[in-house]
């Protein structure tokens, strides 16, 4: 019933295996993977018939079921709903390395699906789903270009690290992802801690010769079951040729000088309008119109391109290096806990700052378990940015994979949580866009988190580099514009510090690039951070000192943990009347470290008392101010600690001579001066004294110690029989049976 094919390999210490011909085998592509004990199964299939659009209309999705990890997802429906962040993210890794693999001749609709089936809680299925979506592919038909592979790179104790395991990349001072073809590296995504750019260029070619072995795998699982390639729709070369020719007459010199303008509006204008000539140009044949579209476009890329390997300058007039003005401004938003305006050219970014409590950390439930994320950084791109009036859209793939960089350069230089303990939350809008507004955001957020008061380790700015390549010429360009970023080869983005890398992405639209083209554009990256760290530097160079008054000040009490539930209270009751009647936030820790928040420092001084005086536990000699709570015949009990505990102060304590009423000494509501004589180690009650202590002045008296020493608990003898008597003693505690003779 099956025709099953299966190869093996050990990749880093695990086996690598990949299967064909079991599952979903009405699919283009499909492929079982797994690694480890971590399964993805692969499907591709692409339409039958060629569209009509204008770009290729690729989708990709890469999918978890909780059932992979033994789990059952949370929320009202208990089944997977919307895509996680993770899951995006994810489609995003896949989609990236192989886009650019089709042919410009191929247009069917094509879907990519992974679906994570089973995860072993150490191997990520995101490089597992990225080998199987390329194997799908491979012996799919579908005209492509590869395969590729990837792989996870790692750095521990100054070793590189293979796809590390999920608790190895929690001490790791990498996490780095790559991706490419047996010819070269094609994408590349990371987070770092500081690294030096040699690090990390060598980084990503250990994971490249790393995956090597993988693809060979794959070209041989091809070359055993791949289907017939497809064959691509025919062109009239000769009427393509015509119709080049006369879009160049028509409109070559127009794109020329459209492309010598500085202003992007203007030069946006210019070139809308000589489309719109050309269009009309072909109206009468909606075939040859559609190819004249293409042509307009293809001679943009010619001009731009030829024009900066010639040596010329770029779009906007600038050099091969330069970075366009820069403007930084923080503390431009009034009520918010921190912001900042950074200006790069026609790219802007708002950058806000919120700080909260624990409350705040958003809970995250995926594959690994649940658990609380307390930094959260949200990017957002409205339409006016670019000049639209297109509808208002909740965040798409772009967004979360923009903001998710943003988030990656960030994450390395924040406070730990015993340092900061805020929840963390910056917004970045996007005010303005032409080249690279993910590392407007990283620079705009710096900003703000430093302006709030927040103690980054250190200044973090980003920026996109681009490349230019024909044949064995190429140019690398720092800083690139919306329109390089379009019609050049790839888009490098590098975010970090003064002191080394903390985010690396890279993705290119031609096959590979060299080691040489790589190395360049790491040195002119930092070269262009350091000329942003520099006029970041001079609007701010060190966090504030102190959060915003707006934002909730913090102070924290540490108490034993087994005094957790004396704070909580029956179901909640003491903790909530604690924070309704002080407006305080709280949280408590497992280890008994309590967290108290509120913008007003007398609320917290009131919570803090509050919570001492639940936790606190008297020593013998501390003297109090305390007020009669009851009085009875045996003595009276007065409440101290602010009346949160009582002790009793026998008759025999009222006054130095012992009277035959204490009525007559002693009242109901009475605020006296007491001394703590003993506090019984059974059950914790507090003997108090008033004759050790001066009613009038409250300093203790001279005798206090003797006082303190007659009240002292005497040891407890045993008793004859029963538990504490003899061998002999009986359970009823008495005198025992005799002795057998």
């Amino acid at each position: 019933m099956f025709n099953i094919t299966t190869l093996e390999v050990d990749w880093g210490g695990r086996p690598l295996l990949i299967e064909t011909g079991r599952m979903a085998r009405q699919a283009d592509g499909s492929v079982f993977v797994s690694y480890g004990e971590s399964q993805v199964l692969a499907t591709v299939v692409a339409s039958k018939s060629t569209s009509t659009l204008d770009y290729f209309p690729l989708t990709v999705h890469y999918q978890e079921k909780y059932a992979a990890a033994g789990r059952i997802p949370g929320g009202f429906f208990r089944r997977e709903g919307r895509p996680t962040e993770k899951e995006v993210l994810t489609s995003r890794l896949i989609d990236r390395p192989i886009r650019p693999l089709f042919p410009a001749g191929f247009s069917s609709e094509t879907q990519l699906v992974s679906t994570v089936f089973s995860y072993d809680g150490e191997n990520n299925p995101d490089i597992v789903a990225m080998v199987a979506a390329s194997a799908a592919l491979a012996i799919s038909g579908i005209p492509f270009m590869g395969p590729i592979a990837a792989a996870r790179v790692g750095y521990i104790d100054g070793e590189y690290v293979l796809n590390p395991t999920d608790d190895q990349r929690l001490e790791s001072q990498l996490d780095l992802i790559v991706a490419g073809t047996s010819e070269g590296v094609m994408m590349v995504e990371s987070e770092a801690s500081e690294l030096d750019e040699e690090t990390m260029r060598k980084a990503v070619m250990f994971g490249f010769e790393s995956f090597q072995p993988i693809i060979a795998m794959i070209n041989e699982l091809a070359s055993k079951v791949a289907k017939p390639m497809r064959a691509l729709a025919e062109t009239n070369t000769a009427m393509n040729d015509e119709i080049a020719e006369k879009v160049k007459s028509l409109v070559g010199d127009r794109i020329a000088t459209a492309y010598q303008e500085t202003d992007k509006s203007l030069r946006s204008q210019q070139l809308n309008s000589l489309r719109e000539d050309v269009a009309a140009a072909f109206a009468d044949n909606n075939d040859q119109a559609k190819i004249a579209a293409g042509k307009v476009k293809s001679l943009e890329k010619e001009i731009v391109r030829g024009s900066i390997l010639a040596g010329k300058t770029r779009i906007d007039g600038r050099g091969l290096r330069d970075v366009r003005p820069i403007t930084a401004e923080t503390g431009v938003l009034y009520r918010t806990h921190g912001s900042a305006l950074f200006t790069r050219g026609e790219t802007q970014a708002l950058a806000t700052l919120t700080l909260g409590t624990g409350q705040d950390e958003q809970i995250m439930d995926a594959l690994e378990g649940t658990y609380r994320e307390p930094f959260l950084l949200h990017y957002n791109f409205p339409p006016y940015s670019v000049g639209e009036a297109s509808p208002m859209r909740p965040p798409g793939r772009r967004e979360i994979g923009h903001g998710k960089l943003a988030w990656r350069a960030l994450h390395p230089l924040l406070p730990n949580k015993e340092e900061f303990p805020y929840t963390i939350r910056v917004t970045s809008e996007v005010t303005e866009s032409n080249g690279s507004s993910s590392m407007a955001t990283v620079c705009a957020s710096s900003l703000a988190m430093m302006q709030g008061g927040l103690p980054l380790k250190a200044s973090c700015a980003g920026i996109a580099m681009g490349l230019i390549k024909e044949g064995d010429e190429f140019a690398v360009l720092s800083d690139i514009l919306g329109d390089e970023d379009h019609l050049g080869d790839m888009d490098f983005k590098v975010a970090g510090t003064s002191s080394g890398i903390t985010a690396l992405q890279m993705d290119i639209k031609i096959p590979s690039i060299t080691p040489e083209i790589m190395e360049i554009a790491l040195a002119q990256a930092r070269e262009g951070r350091m000329h942003i760290l520099g006029k970041m530097n001079d609007a701010l160079d060190s966090p504030s000192g102190d959060v915003s008054p707006h934002a909730p000040r913090l102070e924290t009490v540490q108490i034993d943990k087994e005094k957790i539930r004396v704070i909580i209270g029956t179901g909640g009751k003491t903790i909530r009347e604690i924070t309704e009647q002080t407006k305080t936030d709280i949280d408590i820790g497992e280890t008994g470290l309590i967290k108290i928040f509120s913008p007003n420092a007398e609320a917290i001084t009131a919570a803090k008392k509050w919570i001492q005086g639940l936790v606190y536990e008297p020593t013998v000699g501390e003297l109090h101010r305390g007020k009669v709570v009851r009085v009875a015949d045996f003595g009276a009990f007065v409440g101290i600690n602010n009346g949160m505990q009582e002790g009793l102060v026998h008759v025999s304590e009222i006054t130095p001579n012992r009277e035959d009423s204490i009525y007559n000494f002693i009242n109901e509501g009475d605020e006296v001066w007491v001394a703590v004589v003993m506090v019984d180690p059974r059950d914790k009650k507090i003997r108090l004294s008033m004759k050790a202590v001066d009613q009038k002045t409250g300093e203790a008296q001279e005798n206090i110690q003797e006082i303190i020493e007659a009240n002292a608990p005497r040891p407890r003898s045993p008793r004859p029989g029963g538990r504490d008597g003899g061998r002999d003693g009986g359970r009823d505690g008495g005198r025992g049976r005799p002795p057998r003779r």
